[in-house]
């Protein structure tokens, strides 16, 4: 049997590759591995017109071994993990698939601590489903699991939220006009909600899902709409989520896009300042412009590089003892206050650095020099040759010698496809487009 869990759980197009057949045996397969029997599991969607009827399948595999689900029905995937913690569950489940297109569903296990499945534990669900003769218990009469729904689900979400503001600040938003695009998806609700409690003047934009519109020319994969709309209204600064609510990135009352990198620099100078910088380092992968290395070494801050994913930013986290990190697509980790990437969580954490300082977010953000960087896709028919070549290593060598430290290359396999990709940063964009050019016309080559 083919490996089915990726970097971020179970994906596929919904109803071809990820039906409710293998939705029912993952959800009894995963119940047992994480429940036994008699106990609970939160299950949780993002707004797919397709999660109805996985969350259908799953919930009936995980009551078919004996463990009763407790359905928080649309939610941000981080609810789930800060819920099944909350509530004490033997783990969580969230149907979505994040920032892909509406054919796209996925299926996400969380463990009882909030964080994601071990890789062990994702192992020993896939063997149970390639094994006949590995039978999940089943249950009989008072033995059969329950669907119980938490109908407050949004409420204690908020308010864990809440709490973990109150930890370090109390959050006042008024006098502050803000913009946030819920992608038609999991953050409908609950991202104007927070933001207009805590004082803040809202402009929700595309919180109306409808079941296939999510993602659609919107949130944080499509910004422009945001950065139009912050403008036209006046707004001090724009949020941007994605479909299941785990990343963020803005945009500063000019319309200027703020990364996930530019949001990490503003956030660690802060947590530093206040003495809430664990190990005085930030945990980011090895997309990071290099405009961050740059100003967290100006800013004293020791910075750990992992490979692109925010399961080895968590893993190196949790390694080192640091509690801070993410990548620069918007995905943030903040340890102490959650144990998944939470997009809402980490606009609070950002709102907090303007309201304290006093500073615009185009000031905050002006605290990094964000390097041009260009990325080239190049389709080979062997990934792994092109990467073991010699004359490949030779090359990125002789370029990063001619950057003399002002700039940097990077070249990598997809995790997924038959590509390998090129990615440069340096101040000079055409020497950057030469130096991209001459490594992509290499790697055909070999």
């Amino acid at each position: 049997m083919a490996r089915l869990f990726g970097t971020d759980g179970v994906r596929g197009v919904a109803n071809r590759e990820l039906t409710p057949e293998l939705a029912f045996k993952l959800g009894r397969a995963g119940a047992y591995v994480m429940a036994g029997s008699g106990g609970r599991m939160v299950v949780g969607r993002d707004t797919r017109i397709s999660g109805d009827m996985l969350q259908a399948a799953l919930s009936a595999g995980i009551c078919s071994a004996g463990v009763d689900v407790l359905n928080v029905d649309v939610i941000p995937t981080p609810a789930v993990a800060l819920l099944t913690r909350n509530l004490g569950a033997d783990g969580g489940v969230v149907i979505s698939a994040s920032h892909n297109p509406v054919d796209d569903n996925g299926i996400k296990f969380f463990g009882p601590s909030g964080f994601k499945l071990s890789d062990d534990k994702e192992r020993l669900i896939e063997e149970m489903l390639a094994d006949p003769t590995n039978e999940v218990p089943t249950p009989v009469g008072a033995g059969v699991g329950r669907i119980n729904q938490l109908p407050d689900a949004d409420n204690r979400y908020i308010d864990l939220l809440k709490q973990t503001m109150r930890q370090t600040t109390d959050l006042d938003l008024r006098g502050l006009k803000v913009a946030v695009d819920c992608a038609n998806g999991a953050a409908y609700r609950v991202a104007p909600r927070i933001l207009a409690e805590l004082g803040a003047e809202v402009t929700p934009l595309f919180n109306t899902p409808d079941g296939v519109n999510i993602n659609r020319d919107c949130g944080s994969t499509h910004p422009d709409q945001l950065r139009q709309a912050v403008i036209d209204s006046g707004a001090d600064l724009g949020l941007a989520h994605d479909g299941d609510a785990d990343r963020l990135l803005a945009v500063d009352h000019r319309g200027a896009l703020v990364d996930g990198d530019q949001i990490m620099v503003m956030c660690a100078k802060h947590l530093k300042e206040q003495g809430r910088l664990p190990h005085n380092t930030v945990v980011v992968t090895v997309m990071s412009n290099m405009g961050l290395h740059m100003a967290m070494r100006e800013a004293g801050i020791e910075v750990a590089q992992t490979a692109v994913g925010d399961r080895y930013v968590l893993a190196e986290l949790l390694r080192t003892g640091a509690a801070f990190g993410g990548e620069q697509s918007g995905h943030l980790l903040y340890l102490d206050h959650s144990p998944t990437g939470d997009g809402i969580l980490s606009a609070l954490q950002l709102l907090a650095v303007v309201q304290s300082t006093g500073r615009s977010l185009a000031d905050l953000a002006a605290q990094m020099e964000r390097l041009p960087q260009l990325l080239e896709n190049v389709p080979v028919v062997n990934k792994h040759r092109v990467m073991a070549s010699p004359e490949l290593a030779r090359a990125i060598k002789e370029t990063e010698k001619r950057l003399n430290g002002q700039g940097r290359v990077l070249v990598r396999p997809s995790g997924t496809e038959s590509l390998v990709r090129v990615m440069a940063e340096c101040r000079d964009e055409k020497q950057l487009r030469q130096v991209v050019d001459e490594l992509t016309e290499l790697v055909r080559r070999i």
